[in-house]
């Protein structure tokens, strides 16, 4: 048997599994479904604990490009990059801490199952409700994108078929058992998948260090590369916490933003503010969360380093660093059970993008204007239209993956930065700032959204600033300014939202 048909067993098992599970969470939560099919389907009922909380949680930040681009860059320039890369630490603490109970009990007052949900109750506005659905569907489309790229790249390199034939086996699984199994289906999945990738990072760590030699040769293999490289001038000092220059003070601060403080903008990961069952949970989940991300992050990003002293150069891109080790460096069983750490990454990712990018459409859109028009609403009509749209969306990113662009960790950072430039103050404001309201908000949403896309296409930047530095800026501005333009909320919605004060 061939070493890269052994590397695919493992693989191969570990997709039967999730598609198994979708198929027998559908199976387990159909009568709940029968009765509310969008509570089910979209947030699970509200039913998560403080373990799963927390894995679904890591499982959807914890994507592909933290386990190929980071790792990969982190190999081109050194330390520098582990330290970059801990802002990510921060997140799940800051999402659950800072929104977790507020947003969980609106949702339950208001019965919201989506993040638009609970802006439509906050703000009053269709338009800005529709805006941000929109905008879900656009960026989620592109995170999505960079998801299968890097999920099929390290596929087809890790078992030697082709990237189109690794991109549709890759897609199928992760659409089928999301389609199927709705939010149930990627909280439990998300949990195995966060098991695994911390399993990868580990048998990672323990091939580098034994094929380097032991950390003293490493390290002192590293050092020689950071020499060469900086007498040349070709390359970076290794140990440097800066790179030589190469990663900018403007960069680390913009990292923070990026990948730490604004993820709480992100509205695949505030949507689980309200899938969780009690207090208790989201206390455990913080705790849970912050120690699982500080590991995987660290972990993932410092293999890549220590690498450096094991593999002089890389043919190819930064980004074929992992499956470089894991081909070259790793017996094939071992090596087929470590490619599904940054697979697991990616179809967690995936899945989650998909529940919350459908339920823009099915929840946020079709349900809204029936219960607008105060129309019967048939659940198994429903039913079939999620599950249509959750596929069409995967389908749709599925086609324009074929033809990948490089460095996906870059597209991934343009998508965190627009769904941040429009969530982060929208949702941040509007849950703690009673004079919050529908002006400022789109005024906020439109300007700041149009900020960051416009200076991203054109180019233009604030120094080594990313240009998240740029949205999240004109975002607040405009806030501010709108919402003392506009009128204040009314009394039932103050009443809702800021009860203290009332």
């Amino acid at each position: 048997m061939s070493d890269a048909i052994m590397r695919m067993v493992p693989v191969v098992i570990f997709f039967v599994v999730l598609m198994g599970m979708g198929f027998w969470i559908q199976k387990r939560s159909a009568d709940a479904a029968a009765k509310d099919f969008s509570n089910e389907y979209f947030i699970g009922g509200r039913s998560l604990g403080g373990f799963v909380l927390a894995m679904t949680l890591v499982a959807t930040y914890s994507s592909v490009s933290s386990f190929l681009s980071g790792a990969g860059k982190a190999w081109e320039t050194g330390f520098g990059w582990v330290y970059y890369a801990t802002s990510q630490i921060v997140a799940a603490f800051l999402v659950l801490g800072v929104l977790g109970k507020k947003m969980a009990v609106i949702g339950r007052k208001t019965q919201a199952v989506t993040v638009i949900d609970v802006l439509r109750a906050r703000y009053k506005s269709n338009l800005l409700a529709n805006i941000c659905a929109l905008v879900i569907l656009v960026f989620f489309t592109t995170s999505m994108l960079s998801q299968f790229i890097g999920g099929a790249q390290l596929f087809s390199q890790c078992t030697g078929v082709s990237y189109v034939a690794g991109l549709i086996i890759f897609s199928v699984v992760v659409i089928l058992y999301t389609t199927v199994g709705g939010f149930n289906a990627v909280a439990i999945t998300d949990t195995a998948c966060a098991i695994v990738m911390i399993i990868g990072t580990i048998l990672l760590t323990i091939s580098v260090i034994h094929n380097g030699g032991g950390i003293s040769n490493i390290m002192a293999n590293i050092n020689a590369a950071s020499v060469q490289a900086v007498a040349s001038g070709e390359g970076y000092n290794l140990l440097d916490p800066r790179a030589s220059g190469g990663i900018p003070f403007q960069l680390y601060l913009t990292q923070w933003m990026l990948c730490g403080i604004t993820t709480v903008g992100l509205p695949q990961s505030q949507v689980r503010c309200l899938g969780y069952k009690d207090t208790k949970s989201v206390h455990r989940a913080m705790i849970y969360g912050t120690i699982v991300v500080g590991f995987m992050m660290i972990g993932i990003h410092l293999v890549g380093t220590l690498s450096r002293g094991v593999l002089t150069s890389i043919d190819g891109s930064t980004d074929t660093l992992i499956p470089i080790v894991i081909v070259k460096y790793m017996m094939p069983i071992l090596g087929g059970v470590t490619i599904i750490g940054p697979l697991a990454a990616t179809m967690s990712t995936i899945s989650s993008l998909l529940i919350a990018g459908s339920s823009a459409i099915v929840k946020d859109m079709y349900l809204h204007y029936k219960e607008e028009k105060h129309e019967e609403i048939n659940q198994k009509f429903v039913a079939k239209i999620s599950f249509a749209v959750t596929a069409v969306m995967g389908i749709a990113a599925v086609v324009m993956a074929i033809n990948p662009p490089d460095l996906i960790v870059w597209i991934n950072m343009f998508a965190f930065g627009g769904l941040q430039t429009t969530f982060f103050w929208t949702m941040l404001l509007g849950l703690f700032w009673k004079k919050a309201n529908s002006t400022g908000a789109l005024m906020s949403v439109i300007g700041g959204l149009a900020a960051y896309c416009v200076t991203m296409a054109l180019g233009i930047k604030i120094g080594s600033f990313h240009n998240i530095i740029i949205g999240i800026s004109v975002a607040l501005i405009l806030f501010i300014v709108g919402s003392n333009m506009g009128k204040p909320i009314d009394d039932k919605t103050g009443k809702l939202f800021f009860p203290e004060k009332y």
